[in-house]
């Protein structure tokens, strides 16, 4: 199985605040990749996280958050995952189920797409997160604690 990582656990796999849910997570992560599972880093994921590390000025968590872009698969945004991603949105705001306001940016409409492409190739995808009512209008997504090796 592939498995893209949302924002929330890379959040998790980069803070510097050692919580019981930073510690599982990187169980998990450890679990995961012994378990033959493909984790997947996508782009705009690294964005979103290396935005706020900035911000907060958090060196260790930007010195992870690098060594997490080293030990997992990049997923680089492209056009047509971007193509992908305004489908997503658009379709989004017609059933009337948006996830962002209509002038955002919408990470989860991109990070959906760059899943969406990932799968194309043939092997199935689900995105680990914590907000799986938003994602799972559009392609697999899980809480990362339900995806098991």
């Amino acid at each position: 199985m592939n498995i893209a990582l949302d924002s929330g656990p890379v959040g998790l796999l980069t803070t510097s605040i050692v919580s019981k849910d930073s510690i599982e997570c990187e169980r998990w992560m450890e679990e995961m990749s012994a378990g033959g599972h493909l984790i997947f880093l996508p782009e705009i994921v690294v964005y979103e996280i290396r935005r706020e590390l900035l911000r907060i000025n958090s060196k260790k968590g930007l010195l992870r958050l690098q060594t997490l872009n080293q030990n997992a698969l990049f997923l680089a945004v492209n056009s047509p995952a971007m193509d992908k991603a305004a489908e997503f949105w658009s379709d989004a705001r017609k059933r009337g189920k948006p996830t962002a306001s209509e002038k955002a940016l919408d990470i989860d409409a991109i990070l959906a797409a760059q899943a969406w492409q990932l799968a194309q190739a043939g092997d199935p995808v689900v995105i680990a997160t914590m907000n799986e009512k938003h994602l799972a209008q559009f392609v697999p997504a899980e809480h990362w604690k339900k995806i098991r090796p």
